[in-house]
């Protein structure tokens, strides 16, 4: 798989997400992909969530995972 196909498939599992983040008071920006590792930013009520690691690395990194399973890891960037 390309990194453009990777990019496009992890856009993808972001804009799944993103209704549920949103409904919330949040959201979630794509800030790079290097070495099969997601650097993403949450945002707005997503920053200071008590449950935020639980829901990137449940929600976030299994959504993106089922997308391009070449990722391995998703990491938030504060």
């Amino acid at each position: 798989m390309t990194a453009q196909e990777t990019h496009n498939n992890v856009e993808k599992a972001l804009d799944e997400i993103r209704p549920f983040l949103i409904s919330d008071g949040g959201n979630i920006k794509l800030l790079s992909i290097e070495d099969a590792i997601v650097k993403v930013q949450l945002e707005g009520a997503c920053t200071g969530c008590s449950v935020n690691q639980m829901t990137l690395k449940n929600g976030v990194e299994a959504t993106i995972k089922k997308y391009a399973p070449e990722i391995q890891e998703v990491i938030n960037v504060a």
